[in-house]
């Protein structure tokens, strides 16, 4: 039966791919070439393996495409989310002269309001203490010579408040925006470390009821839910900043350039199409390896095919690899912190030269490296 269906498609081969002749003359002479049935199978093979590696490889690259489109056009949305920002400010400020124009002029009552908006600014304010870049955003403006009465000097300050209020708000979004953005590119849910609202001078006043926050503040609501939400924001900032401390966003080698990506490759010991788990970073031998994140050493030894490996349990279902290693200085249980050195660049295991393949596992799973390193990025941009 076997030998009958071997027949039939030796049979079907050959009437597919008949026996050719192929003759080529030069310099007078006339020189014949066979191409038999086994040569046009084998060559047909070599060009559908061909066409199916270009079609693996343009797909990558479409995804890689499609990736920093998404990317780019989240930023898009940012910078006209801000430009939004920016004329809502510019209406409120005109909103705020024409009120004050408006009134009766009573300084008391102008100075009860300022007094307000000022504390309730500097509960806020105390939230964005030590923030990078706060202290210059949110400084208050130079008082205007030109405002001679009280009363004048009272709207300024009004104004000025606004204008905090609007830079704090741009301020702690912006930050929590690329932040986010940041967990999305690697294929995480910013809500799932984020804050859980803010808190203002020590009680807690949840974002849903903006009036109890109006009365404790003593402030009209409007003002109160614009102090909730950059309050929030600056929450969602420091608590995804503390994560990201946490997680593999890290370069864990100087070494800029890549020899391998990450997903299907053609093997460079059998030279067919295998799945890569993580990425190749060429360089010298003994070139230092940094760990990506702060975490506790799981494994150092030798693995099958990996040569010299440490790997990293940085916790939260999170873990790296580091493989091909010349040697480490790290032992199983050591805390490492990111940035630490713990290995060398070499060529052990099954490797053809000095580099470093380095893996990112979630969950028991292997990820993208790409992603965290990309969102790395955006994580010390909002630095």
């Amino acid at each position: 039966m076997t030998t009958t269906r071997l027949r039939r498609i030796r049979r079907a081969m050959e009437e597919l791919f008949p026996e050719r002749h192929l003759y080529i003359r030069s310099g007078g002479e006339m020189r014949g070439f066979v191409l038999s049935t086994g040569k046009q199978v084998m060559g047909a093979g070599v060009v559908a393996a061909a066409a199916l590696w270009m079609g693996v490889t343009t797909a990558a690259m479409m995804v890689n495409a499609l990736s920093a489109s998404a990317a780019d056009q989240e930023l898009i949305k940012q910078k006209r989310y801000f430009e939004r920002v920016t004329a809502d400010r510019q209406a409120r400020l005109n909103a705020a002269i024409d009120q004050l124009s408006t009134t009766d002029g009573s300084l008391d009552e102008l100075a009860k309001v300022v007094e307000n908006r000022h504390q309730a600014l500097a509960l806020l304010l105390q939230d964005y203490k030590g923030a990078p870049g706060a202290l210059q955003a949110l400084a208050p403006a130079k008082p205007q010579l030109a405002a001679t009465t009280p009363v004048q000097r009272v709207k300024n300050t009004l104004i000025d408040q606004e204008r905090i209020i609007s830079a704090a708000e741009g301020f702690a979004r912006s930050r929590a925006e690329r932040l986010r953005l940041a967990f999305r590119l690697a294929g995480l849910d910013p809500a799932s470390y984020g804050g859980r609202g803010g808190s203002l001078g020590g009680p807690l006043i949840e974002a849903k009821d903006p009036r109890a926050l109006a009365a404790v503040l003593d402030v009209d609501e409007s003002f109160a839910m614009r102090i909730q939400r950059a309050a929030n924001n600056m929450s969602d900032m420091r608590s995804l900043q503390q994560a990201a401390k946490a997680l593999p966003f890290y370069r864990p080698t100087s070494a800029g350039e890549q020899s391998s990506s990450y997903g299907v490759r053609l093997d460079p010991f059998t030279r067919r199409p295998a799945f890569h788990s993580g990425l190749d970073f060429p360089g010298a031998s003994f070139t230092p390896i940094y760990a990506a994140a702060p975490g506790v050493v799981s494994y150092s030894g030798v693995r099958s095919g990996y040569g010299n490996t440490v790997e990293i349990d940085h916790g939260g279902g999170f873990k790296t690899r580091y493989a091909h290693l010349a040697g480490f200085n790290v032992s199983v249980g050591q805390r490492v912190a990111v940035g630490q050195r713990i290995a060398s660049m070499g060529s052990t295991g099954r490797s053809t030269g000095p580099h470093l393949h380095y893996e990112v596992w979630a969950n028991g799973r292997a990820q993208n490296p790409n992603r965290f390193l990309k969102a790395g990025e955006y994580v010390q941009q909002a630095d």
